[in-house]
């Protein structure tokens, strides 16, 4: 039997690097070698290449959206697209390199399950290479692939692919995979390269396409964010009162003793809609056997393994608005379904983007920014550390004036 979309998984993954490493060009390359672009939209991006005047049809076109991307040949914003194998389904974020858009980063790579971080072979471990790393680093994600482009540049050298995997080696990275590829020709990219016969590995859509990460989930802890309280109060369901919410740990059966957070109330879950099983990421409806007070925004948890009820956390944050943060600050915090008020107690620490260590004690944050800071929180709020959950441990920072989102932040502690 064949595989439809609909039957696989779905995976989401970043890609990222240096200036010019050629992310935006393997992005075109993955989507024309696997027949995801219409006939027209290949024939417009010809017409485009020939105007330029390449001698080859720039795939990067296809995924530099903005008129500034274009004319500058950078990505600036970043591009979601979306493909289909017969083995998976993914979710592509196209993250730009410059450092002045890390926040663009950050936000790529807070949802995704793999990186794949591109360099170009003749340069190797660069600056913005460690900075990406260590990005995708604190924010845990768990699968690394570092595609090592343009070896038609330097030969097809393995001498060269085997420095730079030694350089990748101190970065420290999670679930690391090296792949040689040139994106321009398409070699390992989503067919076997016949230039580099020393390669024994996988081509890179093939690794993509068998990574695991059903065992990313978070199946220890039962967390359940209530997302809406469904009370039809019709003739027909006069008593029904049922939590709805996507799933963020654990394995949920009917049965299963709760706690509600923050209020402490204690109950079993005595229906989960549908199915009688929920696993994150799961979007259900769970039924409790006792008519307690629970409302959007609370938690139902595992009682053996609470997550920590506090009015204090301190967190890593990447900043994201024009206007600096400074301490004594007021903001929206919105962490799962939940929502609160807090007070910027202290910035602890500000990262060096260059040597990548923390600096303790500054005066504020600027644009694109990573530091740690203390918040002060006017109602509590159940959370994990984001080591152990990347659900309940990521939050984002709201200016209640504007409604911007002007933070991404990670807890450390609470």
């Amino acid at each position: 039997m064949s595989v439809t979309s609909s039957e696989t998984d779905l995976l989401r993954l970043v890609t990222c690097g240096s200036v010019d490493d050629g992310k935006s060009t393997l992005i075109g390359r993955l989507l024309y070698d696997t027949k995801q672009i219409f006939v027209d939209q290949m024939e417009h991006i010809e017409e485009a290449s020939r105007r330029r005047g390449h001698d080859y049809v720039d795939l990067a076109l296809l995924t530099d959206g903005l008129r500034a991307e274009r004319e500058q040949g950078i990505t600036i914003d970043v591009a979601y697209r979306s493909f289909v194998t017969p083995r998976r389904r993914f979710q592509l974020a196209d993250a730009p390199g410059h450092v002045q858009y890390t926040r663009n980063m950050v936000t790529g790579a807070s949802t995704a399950h793999v990186a794949v971080i591109l360099i170009d072979a003749r340069n190797g471990v660069v600056e913005q290479t460690r900075r990406h790393a260590y990005i995708t680093t604190i924010l845990r994600v768990p699968h690394i692939t570092v595609a090592i482009n343009k070896m038609d540049l330097v030969g097809w050298s393995r001498e060269r692919y085997d420095e730079i995997a030694r350089d990748l080696e101190s970065l420290g990275l999670a679930d690391l995979h090296v792949i040689p590829i040139s994106a321009l020709t398409g070699d390992n990219v989503v067919e076997q390269s016949e230039n580099m016969p020393w390669y024994d590995g996988p081509a890179l859509l093939e690794h993509l396409e068998t990574i695991e990460i059903a065992r990313d989930r978070n199946l220890d802890a039962r967390r359940f964010p209530v997302q809406w309280v469904i009370r039809p109060m019709s003739a027909e369901h006069p008593d029904y009162r049922g939590y709805a919410g996507s799933v963020a740990g654990g394995i949920w059966r009917p049965g299963d003793e709760v706690v509600v957070l923050p209020s402490g109330l204690r109950s079993r879950v005595e229906a989960i809609e549908p199915g009688d099983v929920a696993v994150p990421p799961e979007s259900v409806t769970i039924r409790l056997a006792d008519d307690i007070d629970v409302s959007r925004g609370d938690m139902l948890a595992d009682p053996e393994r609470p997550p920590t009820v506090t009015r204090e956390v301190e967190a890593r944050i990447c900043w994201m608005s024009e206007r600096p943060l400074e301490p004594r600050a007021r903001l929206a915090v919105k962490q799962t379904t939940r929502a609160v008020r807090a007070v910027v107690e202290e910035l602890v620490s500000l990262t060096d983007i260059h040597t990548l260590t923390d600096v303790p004690g500054p005066n504020r944050l600027e644009l694109n920014d990573i530091g740690v800071v203390r918040l002060r929180l006017s109602e509590p709020l159940a959370v994990d550390p984001y080591a152990d959950s990347r659900e309940t441990g990521a939050f984002i920072l709201i200016d209640e004036a504007t409604n911007d989102t002007v933070a991404a932040g990670m807890i450390l502690s609470a």
